[in-house]
């Protein structure tokens, strides 16, 4: 297979150096980002706060209404009382650098997802460890819970929003391309995930692509596209990037 610079995106943008080489475009005063703030992300149909103890209880509720099912692709889970949720997920924040918001529907926690692998230098982040309990599985809440995240991203700053998941799951590969993330490609045994090989898919919106992947969603959880039921009237995938 030939290929050309033509092959790798060039309305993101290609200029040339001193030698005649093609390099990427200017970032202009780029001087990094710093942690996203502790804050609460309002939206329309649910709210996001960052992690307390208190949520603690209400996430365990939340969960053992699961046959099991939930925790199949993550490195968690299942938990068998309040204490276990609080343990893993100060654990993760304290160990492993996750930066958790718990997903709040009617005032009642009913999920929770984490910022992740922050790369400060270059304003990247990754959204992970996104637990959906059956209350929060494909709803409403759950796309604009997404939405808030991304949104809070890159109002801060950021360059580079990642999705990352387990090739064989399915269901959140298909999550990322509904919400308007493009594929990247798969990291071949790139992980050992419950004593089981793990390839991994990644996914990212990129600043250049935010505008539209938010009006997009925004076209979505518009109050308009909605009956009084509660029911969408235009289904995401119907609406174009």
């Amino acid at each position: 297979m030939a290929l050309s610079y033509d092959t790798f995106s060039p309305s993101l943008g290609i200029r040339q150096d001193a030698f005649g080489n093609p390099i990427g475009k200017a970032v202009e005063g780029w001087q990094g980002c710093t942690r996203l703030p502790d804050t609460e992300l309002l939206g329309r149909t649910c709210r996001l706060e960052p992690y307390d103890i208190a949520h603690a209880e209400g996430l365990y509720s939340a969960y053992v209404e699961d046959d099991g099912r939930m925790w199949s692709y993550l490195p968690y889970g299942p938990f068998d009382s309040a204490q276990a949720v609080n343990d893993s997920i100060q654990d993760w924040q304290k160990n492993r650098g996750l930066h958790t918001f718990v997903i709040m529907k009617n005032e009642q926690p009913v999920g929770h997802a984490s910022f992740m692998r922050y790369d400060l230098t270059h304003g990247s982040v990754e959204v992970g460890g996104v637990t959906f309990s059956p209350a929060l599985q494909r709803s409403t809440v759950a796309t604009e819970a997404m939405y808030l995240m991304i949104k809070h991203a890159f109002d801060h700053g950021y360059r580079r929003y990642e999705w990352k998941c387990n090739q064989l799951n399915i269901p959140s590969s298909l999550a990322a391309l509904r919400l308007g993330f493009s594929f990247e490609g798969v990291f071949r045994n790139h992980q050992v995930a419950r004593e089981g090989r793990r390839d991994t898919a990644w996914y990212s919106v990129i600043a250049e692509e935010w505008p539209q992947v938010r009006a997009r969603l925004e076209a979505w959880l518009d109050p308009a596209n909605f009956d009084a039921d509660g029911i969408q009237r235009k289904a995401l995938s119907a609406i174009p990037l």
